[in-house]
């Protein structure tokens, strides 16, 4: 099975942009050329904040769906809080190419 992955994209106008993917590196080469969503595409350069693992796609999209809820100050604590909560490994920026 693939691990599938919570991330959370800086924009350039300081927004962030919450997703799923398999392949962190990949999705978001695929946002900074401007091809993976239109929110992203008109704020480019985007900048990799966090990305937390997940053992299936439905627990990563029940986790974006509840990161998506929170309030853009508080993403970044919840997504880090629902890693150690579940036991899942947890991804700074720095420990990820964004480029």
């Amino acid at each position: 099975m693939k691990e599938w992955f919570v991330y959370l994209l800086r924009c350039s106008d300081n927004t962030l942009y919450c997703g799923v993917t398999t392949d962190v590196e990949r999705r978001v080469k695929e946002h900074n050329n401007g091809t993976a969503s239109k929110y992203t595409r008109v704020k480019r350069p985007v900048t990799l904040e966090a990305a937390v693992t997940f053992p299936d796609r439905g627990t990563a999209l029940r986790a974006e769906h509840a990161v998506k809820q929170k309030p853009a100050k508080e993403k970044l604590a919840f997504l880090k809080e629902m890693s150690v909560k579940t036991g899942q490994g947890f991804m700074k920026k720095t420990n990820l190419k964004d480029k």
